[in-house]
């Protein structure tokens, strides 16, 4: 189905691998245990994040044809949203035991002849994605069975050059993930220095300050109990309608982009004048007030906030790296006061009813000196990130499909 495309040999996959379905288990099964892969850790990830997986009791539930192993690759095999379904997680050298859900596909290869980390690469490719459509009868596929991988065409370059090109893409993949693990760093540290700041109280000076009795309980003498209303305006997003969207032109920013950042499916303003308030930019706090419930420090470029988000704006004299972290700090508060049987969403009159503390702005000017280079730090190595993928991702379907010679 896919040989005009790809200029190497193809084989079906049943020539090559054997697929094994998920186990099943409910939410009485949850707790400690053994850690499963599930459909909500697939995301936009290439491997599983091992220390986020849930835990179930793996008792009467997980054989030992259940453990994934090194080169394993598991897909999504069934999903509401038809858009997760066939994308595909690569465990290599997985730190303890893991088992995955039944609404995923485990591959495993049965020869020598395949590096494993290559065909990884090929099931993130388009080319791929096509060969699943076609096998769903040319639209998106409802589920992902293992008739449909079993008679999948992949390319089947010699083992050598799928080594090199699997070597290839893993230098930006190592990139990639040298930089969030400093991302993660800098953002731990940041909500680190907030907390034993502002938590703590043991700030620079703290033990020549009294505390005394607030509403929240014994806090440093000088300091305010204030509303999170009285730190900022809070803007919604644009309701944006369908006949506004398009492929061109600004980005309009919604929960799937603060969670993936802006990405080839993300829709675009055709062109109808936004008032300026909508438009954000790299460095603005962004509170998701419906289904999400979080706050964000955007650092994915220029973009049109939808609705559902609130565009943080500081009063004067209060900084964006100030408001950011109190408000990640206060968000189980808010989430308690949030409404909603399934879609929770908060109310504008939570931001009156949750309080938080307002150090002196010298004690505050001081947090931001340490803190606003993390964040510039922070939008820097977002924006490595991005480039590298969007890199590796153009060279992707070149060297794998054999347009690139070695």
């Amino acid at each position: 189905m896919m040989g005009a495309e790809i200029k190497w040999p193809t084989k079906r996959l049943s020539e090559l691998a054997e697929f094994k379905n998920g186990v099943n288990y409910n939410k009485s099964s949850f707790g400690k245990g053994i850690k499963v892969v599930g459909v909500s850790d697939f995301q936009n990830y290439t491997k599983p994040r091992y220390d986020e997986l849930d835990q179930i009791n793996p008792e009467g539930i997980v054989t030992e044809r259940n453990i994934l192993h090194d080169g394993d690759i598991v897909f999504v095999r069934s999903n509401g949203n038809r858009e997760l379904i066939g994308r595909s997680l690569f465990i290599e050298q997985p730190p303890e035991e893991v088992t995955h859900s039944a609404f995923t596909i485990r591959l495993r290869f049965n020869t020598r002849d395949v590096h494993p980390k290559f065909y990884a690469y090929c099931f993130r490719t388009p080319i791929i994605r096509q060969g699943l459509t076609a096998s769903g009868g040319g639209t998106n596929i409802s589920n992902l069975n293992q008739d449909i991988l079993n008679s999948l065409e992949v390319p089947f370059p010699p083992l050598p050059v799928q080594q090199r090109i699997a070597g290839i893409l893993s230098a930006y993949d190592e990139r990639i993930e040298n930089n969030q693990r400093r991302i993660r760093i800098l953002e731990d540290m940041a909500r680190s220095l907030y907390r034993e700041w502002f938590v703590h109280f043991r700030y620079p000076g703290h033990e020549s300050v009294p505390l005394v009795d607030s509403p929240l309980g014994q806090i440093p003498q000088g300091w305010e109990v204030k509303p999170f209303s009285a730190l900022a305006s809070y803007v919604n997003g644009y309701p944006f309608k369908p006949v506004q969207l398009g492929s061109e032109g600004k980005p309009i920013i919604k929960i799937k982009e603060l969670k993936a950042g802006i990405v080839a499916d993300t829709p675009r303003n055709l062109g109808d004048e936004i008032p300026e308030k909508y438009t954000i930019h790299d460095g603005y706090v962004l509170f998701s007030w419906s289904a999400d419930l979080e706050s964000y420090l955007w650092m994915g470029g220029e973009g049109l906030l939808n609705q559902h988000l609130f565009n943080v704006v500081p009063f004067e004299g209060i900084s964006r790296a100030f408001c950011f972290h109190a408000l990640k700090e206060s968000m189980p508060r808010f989430r308690a006061l949030s409404l909603g049987a399934t879609m929770h969403h908060i109310k504008r009159s939570a931001l009156d009813q949750v309080f938080t503390l307002l150090p002196p702005a010298a004690l505050r000017k001081r947090f931001e000196v340490f803190v606003e280079p993390m964040h510039q730090q922070l939008i820097t190595l977002t924006k490595h990130v991005e480039n590298l993928r969007r890199t590796r991702d153009l060279l992707l379907p070149r060297l794998l499909s054999g347009q690139i010679n070695f």
